[in-house]
């Protein structure tokens, strides 16, 4: 029997700082939430595993399986549609191609719905993580597989790269209704106020005698810079990969 790892830290949240310093405005307070450790990286290969239980992660939107190993150690994945308390999983190069099962993508076949896949192989996933989403394998090229992002962007991945089969639980979140502020509060959510309600002293917008548009042709942050629409992204290195952007 391994050692048991603890599944859920107490940690310090950011809530918009770095450094203390807000990079991130309209952050803060919210319900205390421990941390759950997610097995990303899927690298407990060639061992089976039971689906003890579901749980609710207040961290994200989608909901988590805690797996139970056969050699009693237990790790939290993100829970796929389909997958319920007593399924088993595997994480193998070998492994068949099921809801739950975590294998590379090169192994995977054409058409097949994947979620949690690795933009570079053994970096865990980091793509396809939120509730309700899935991409579709299109193609193989060489090394490569085609991926359709739920963005609908067609991306080039490593084919050595591994992804979990199935598309992840919950996409009935987009239903949920926020009915009062205090719901946002709870989530660390602070008021925002619009631009043209200040003074303006304090943001750009505001000003004017009774309501008023913003006045300007390009709108302003609250530091004078263009923003609502204005192209902010630069270049990554990963560009090269995508076959088809999602706008044309």
């Amino acid at each position: 029997m391994t050692k048991a790892k603890r599944l859920k830290i107490g940690r310090k949240r950011a809530l918009g700082r770095s450094l203390g310093k807000i990079t991130s405005r309209h952050r803060g307070g919210g319900a205390k939430r421990l941390y759950r450790v997610i097995d990303f990286r899927r690298d407990k290969r060639g061992v089976p595993a039971r689906v003890e239980a579901v749980e609710y992660d207040p961290n994200r939107a989608a909901n988590l399986a805690r797996l139970l190993y056969a050699d009693g150690e237990r790790r939290y994945i993100l829970l796929p549609e389909k997958l319920k308390v007593g399924s088993q999983v595997l994480s193998a190069e070998s492994a068949p191609v099921r809801v739950g099962n975590s294998l590379p993508l090169k192994r995977i076949p054409v058409g097949t719905e994947v979620h949690n896949v690795e933009l570079f192989p053994g970096r865990g996933g980091q793509m396809v993580r939120t509730a309700g989403s899935a991409a579709v394998l299109m193609a193989h090229e060489g090394n490569f597989v085609h991926l359709k992002m739920p963005s609908g962007e067609v991306r080039r991945v490593f084919g050595e790269s591994w992804a979990t089969v199935g598309r992840l639980a919950g996409a009935e979140r987009k239903l949920r209704r926020i009915k009062k502020a205090g719901v946002k509060r709870h989530l660390g959510i602070r008021p925002r106020v619009r631009g043209v309600a200040q003074h303006p002293d304090s943001h750009p917008h505001g000003g004017g005698e009774g309501r008023s548009g913003i006045g300007m042709t390009t709108p302003k942050t609250p530091w004078g810079k263009p923003t609502l629409g204005k192209k902010t992204r630069r270049r990554f290195h990963t560009d090269r990969y995508i076959v088809m952007r999602r706008k044309k």
